[in-house]
């Protein structure tokens, strides 16, 4: 594949306990297309955070925040689902939250703790894939929604007493978001990559709502992170929004690039990253979703992680 030799120098051979300083970020976009719960709290209110309104204008304003917990969880059990279809039951049983195998290549980038009290399993495995929170690139007065809702009676067809209100975020809003890759392996760069595209459901109530589209937009590589989601909104929200270049900007591959030349010189090592164009993104992104799950890729991946645990049982 033509998007392999585009990585190479930034993914590893094997996956290792000892990692090196090798970093891929995947730059992204999740555009709400539906009505998105984004809570923790008892309140049943959307989660909600106060930031600098811009890179370029320091007012403080609310922003809702997609927690990185929710991004994750998410991705973590649709690369579960993905690999389970793919295998057809043939590998070991691996489910959360207490049911990890800690030997499949979910385990082997989300990470695993080994909970079986007197276990003979080898110990944890430490994660390799990072989500920070998201910000949302509009202001939360903007963007959030309470809808009040009730029950109908199936013989009368009458609403009674209300039920309750439903706090949700508004489709068509957007989460500038930044997942993280360290030390990982090609085939692990293609699952993570596969299980962005793939995931279509977030938040705390799917079932009526939730729908999702991620967009990939930007890859930066090196030896550290570049850019972190709050400065990505900030930078996003100057440019797009204010128009501080002197005019309304597009937010596409295009935006995202200069954003991440700019940050790669505030970077320690700026000599060792580089920022791949649109057209780079989309070779990677398209060759990506191509690419098959077969039987030789998928032994490799897991293979990796049956060598990754030898390492870890000769250590302990």
């Amino acid at each position: 594949m033509k998007s392999k030799d585009l990585l190479k120098d930034y993914v590893v051979e094997k996956p290792h306990p000892l990692l090196e300083a090798k970093t891929v970020q995947i730059v992204l976009v999740r555009e709400l297309l539906d009505f998105t719960v984004l809570r923790t709290e008892e309140t049943r209110e959307v989660n909600d955070v106060s930031t600098p309104l811009s890179t370029a204008n320091g007012e403080t304003v609310r922003r809702v925040a997609f927690l990185a917990s929710k991004q994750k969880a998410a991705e973590s059990r649709e690369l579960e689902q993905m690999l389970r279809t793919a295998t057809r039951a043939e590998r070991q049983e691996c489910y959360l939250p207490n049911g990890l195998c800690l030997e499949c290549p979910r385990c082997g980038l989300f990470g695993g703790t080994n909970t079986e009290s007197g276990s003979e399993k080898i110990g944890n495995i430490r994660h390799r894939i990072e989500y920070g929170t998201a910000f949302s690139l509009m202001p939360y007065q903007e963007i959030n929604s309470a809808t009040t809702f009730n029950a109908v009676n199936e013989v009368t067809q009458k609403t009674g007493q209300a039920l309750g209100t439903r706090y949700a975020v508004i489709p068509a809003s957007v989460f500038p978001s930044i997942i993280t890759l360290r030390s990982v392996t090609w085939h692990e760069f293609v699952l993570a990559l596969k299980t962005v595209l793939s995931c279509k459901s977030y938040g705390a109530e799917t079932r009526i709502g939730g729908d999702v589209r991620n967009r990939i937009l930007g890859i930066s590589a090196g030896w550290e992170e570049v850019i972190t989601p709050l400065e990505l909104t900030l930078e996003l929200y100057a440019r797009c929004i204010e128009g501080v270049e002197g005019k309304t900007e597009i937010l596409d591959g295009y935006m995202v690039e200069r954003v991440l030349e700019t940050y790669r010189g505030y970077a320690g090592n700026p000599s060792k990253v580089r920022v791949f164009n649109p057209d780079e993104v989309t070779t990677l992104s398209s060759e990506v979703a191509q690419s098959e799950l077969n039987e030789e890729f998928l032994g490799t991946a897991y293979g990796d992680m049956r060598q990754y645990r030898e390492i870890q049982k000769k250590a302990k």
